[in-house]
């Protein structure tokens, strides 16, 4: 089953690491198009992945995101898993 809030989180963090905006930086931007929001509420939105499509429509605005790209992953274990080769006992 996909976790929607995990997906769109990962969405929006992967964008502001693309672009170098710090979740600090997010709030200026967001404050300059009259959303106020502080650092503290936006590190907690995103950390629980628990935002309006209002709210992520502004941050993808904001940091000049106009394509998003939504990639599935068969399993979250895939992303983290040990290689396939085996390791070199010297």
């Amino acid at each position: 089953m996909l976790d929607w809030n995990n997906k769109v989180k990962r969405l929006l963090k992967s964008e502001l690491i693309r672009r170098g905006v710090s979740h600090a930086d997010l709030a200026i931007l967001l404050t300059k198009i009259g959303i106020e929001e502080t650092k503290s509420s936006i590190d907690s939105k995103i950390s629980r992945g628990t935002f309006s499509a209002s709210f992520f429509i502004q941050c993808l605005t904001v940091i000049g995101c106009e394509k998003i790209e939504i990639e599935e992953y068969e399993s979250e274990l895939l992303m983290a898993a040990e290689p396939l080769t085996g390791y070199q006992k010297n």
